[in-house]
């Protein structure tokens, strides 16, 4: 299976932390935290189309003024969404700069706030200097069947993939996100060649009407193999595509290992694929850890456990360990495969209540 998602770390284990995940077939890119980011191609971050912030600590939203500066000319919308208070957030960096010079520029960014009470929205218009417009004033959250209003389930949906978040405690509302295809869909090469047609961006628009189940009435423009193309319906296309269930990445951050947090972050990771996942000290300094509101590396691979996702990456290391990273690495580890210290797994285990 052709993967959908291909995810990527924007700094090492001991930068600030960041994934860029590369929607291949939509030609856009998800972008989970504003960390330092000079280190990735101005044409990937280009791509980059949905933005969604932990929080705003300089090393999750440093990354802001980069994006800012690439996309400030071009005709796009850059969607961000972060916790209470982005708002006020967005507005001050923008307010840092002066924006006599921009009338005619068509950029905008349009800033989702993720709170317990509720969702509120504004859009930021190059245009305009970027002043402040509410589109939607408070409305509430949508929450799951379990009524915890730290768990939303879908900020955004765009059909290919869907966004989730739980809001946890860092001191202040963090929000740990995961991003997941509802089915992916693969498009069979040998079926292809095999009836007569070639690739090509119909493929994609084929995606689409299945994933809206559109009538089999409905007709596709197709390219054969000669070149020519021709209108097919939609019921004697599907053949071509193979469905599967979609992946599934998560991305957790700045949050301490305690019952509460864990209540709302294991349900939205359950089954991912892939949790990034911060793991900034070793468990000798659990204390530390706690006193910081970070998890350490064994807590880390407990929470992969715990949600039974497949594969776990750590990163967000502490500079403490400057040096010593495998440590940290081996630990999360260890904890996720369940080979841990018993008496660690032990405490873990309990602490998760």
């Amino acid at each position: 299976m052709s993967a959908s998602f291909v995810s990527r770390m924007i700094n090492g284990p001991f930068g600030d932390p960041g994934v860029l995940v590369d929607m291949r077939w939509q030609g856009t890119g998800v972008l989970f935290d504003l960390g330092r980011n000079d280190g990735v191609p101005a044409g990937d971050l280009l791509r980059v189309r949905y933005v969604f912030v932990s929080h705003t600590h300089m090393d999750h939203f440093v990354g802001f003024d980069r994006l800012l500066r690439l996309f400030l000319s071009r005709d796009e919308t850059v969607r961000l969404w972060g916790p209470t208070g982005i708002g006020d957030c967005v507005e001050g960096k923008l307010r840092g700069y002066v924006w006599n010079l921009t009338e005619s520029y068509p950029f905008s960014f349009d800033v989702t706030e993720v709170a317990e009470t509720g969702l509120r929205r504004w859009v930021f218009r190059a245009a305009t200097g970027f002043r402040r417009e509410e589109i939607e004033p408070l409305v509430n959250a949508p929450v799951d069947d379990g009524g915890d209003p730290r768990r939303t389930p879908v900020l955004c949906d765009e059909g290919s993939f869907r966004v989730r978040c739980a809001i946890t405690d860092h001191r202040i509302p963090c929000l740990s996100f995961t991003i997941e295809e509802p089915t992916h869909l693969n498009v069979d090469p040998v079926v292809l060649r095999e009836g007569g047609l070639q690739p090509g961006r119909w493929l994609q628009e084929l995606k689409r009407l299945i994933r809206d189940e559109a009538p089999d009435e409905s007709p596709l423009e197709t390219q054969r193999l000669d070149g020519s193309t021709a209108p097919v319906r939609l019921g004697e296309l599907r053949p071509l595509v193979r469905i599967t269930t979609g992946q599934k990445l998560g991305y957790v951050v700045d949050t301490r290992f305690m019952p509460e947090n864990l209540a709302v972050l294991l349900p939205v990771l359950h089954r991912a694929d892939v949790l990034f996942c911060e793991s900034p000290f070793l468990d000798s300094d659990r204390d530390q850890a706690a006193r910081r509101y970070h998890l350490t590396a064994a807590e880390a691979g407990a929470i992969g456990r715990l949600a039974k996702v497949r594969r776990l990456k750590v990163f967000h290391y502490s500079p403490r360990y400057q040096g010593r990273g495998d440590l940290l690495r081996d630990e999360a580890e260890a904890s996720f495969r369940g080979r841990i210290d018993p008496g660690v797994l032990a405490e873990l285990d309990w602490a998760a209540g």
